[in-house]
């Protein structure tokens, strides 16, 4: 095989997998900044009303014997 070929392919590898680990690098980036927002949002959030998003048919009615 030539020398200079050799190099092209090997130079080509090289850069194929730069781009892959740049490329990976940003969605861990986008992925970790998007975990900070949920758990942001998590604790803000007021349980009682996530609770009464999640069954909204609990708690409307009240049963009265007099």
């Amino acid at each position: 095989m030539d020398i200079a070929i050799m190099s092209m392919s090997l130079n080509q590898g090289r850069v194929q997998q730069q781009a892959s680990l740049s490329v990976m690098k940003m969605a861990i980036g986008n992925a970790e900044q998007q975990g900070e927002a949920v758990q942001e949002l998590i604790s803000s959030a007021n349980v009682k009303a996530l609770q009464q998003a999640a069954q909204p048919h609990l708690g409307g009615n009240i049963d009265l014997k007099l």
